[in-house]
């Protein structure tokens, strides 16, 4: 992966932001869906399609498990972690 280009935004009072047009041709077509992922020290913005393709699995297993483990029982047991 490699960067293509480096633009500054505003963030506004609501927290938004937009994708300069320059960007956004070729990337992302209107209307298409995309993934925002918060890391410790960046945002990235990623077509859907990358994360459920990478990351089904896990989130599949995410939603079946939470049934499982998000409970008082699991969190009494595991919360000297």
């Amino acid at each position: 992966m490699s960067i293509v280009g480096i633009r500054t935004v505003t963030i506004t009072s609501k927290g938004q932001i937009v994708i300069p047009s320059g960007m956004r041709k070729g990337a992302f077509d209107i209307g298409s869906k995309v993934a925002v992922i918060a890391m410790d020290d960046h945002i990235e913005v990623r077509p859907i399609e990358d994360i459920e393709w990478k990351m089904g699995a896990a989130m599949a297993s995410e939603k079946s498990l939470s049934k499982l483990w998000d409970n008082p029982e699991e969190d009494e047991a595991w919360g000297y972690l």
